[in-house]
């Protein structure tokens, strides 16, 4: 499935193929916090809580490592997000 970006992004073929590495948000998982929704980086398949949680992980681990692209892990979400272009990309 090719994807269409509704803003361009720049960075669409740095995406790794890789499973999400846990079920939950891993640093929320290891300090027993909650969050509101998951994404998956698709560079290494870490696991972070979304812009609209407290901790915002998702976010925190692209300003670390600059991995570029996350993808919404919510059930029935297909969306995938830049952080570095600011551009939602959509299945096409």
């Amino acid at each position: 499935m090719v994807a269409k970006p509704k803003k361009a992004c720049a960075h669409l073929g740095q995406i790794d193929v890789v499973a999400p590495r846990t079920t939950g948000c891993e640093q929320c998982l290891a300090a027993g916090d909650t969050w509101v929704h998951l994404r998956a980086c698709l560079s290494c398949g870490q696991v972070g809580c979304c812009d609209q949680s407290k901790n915002r992980h998702a976010r925190r681990h692209h300003e670390e490592t600059g991995h570029p692209l996350i993808q919404s892990v919510e059930p029935g979400e297909s969306w995938m997000y830049c952080y570095a272009d600011d551009a939602f990309v959509v299945p096409g």
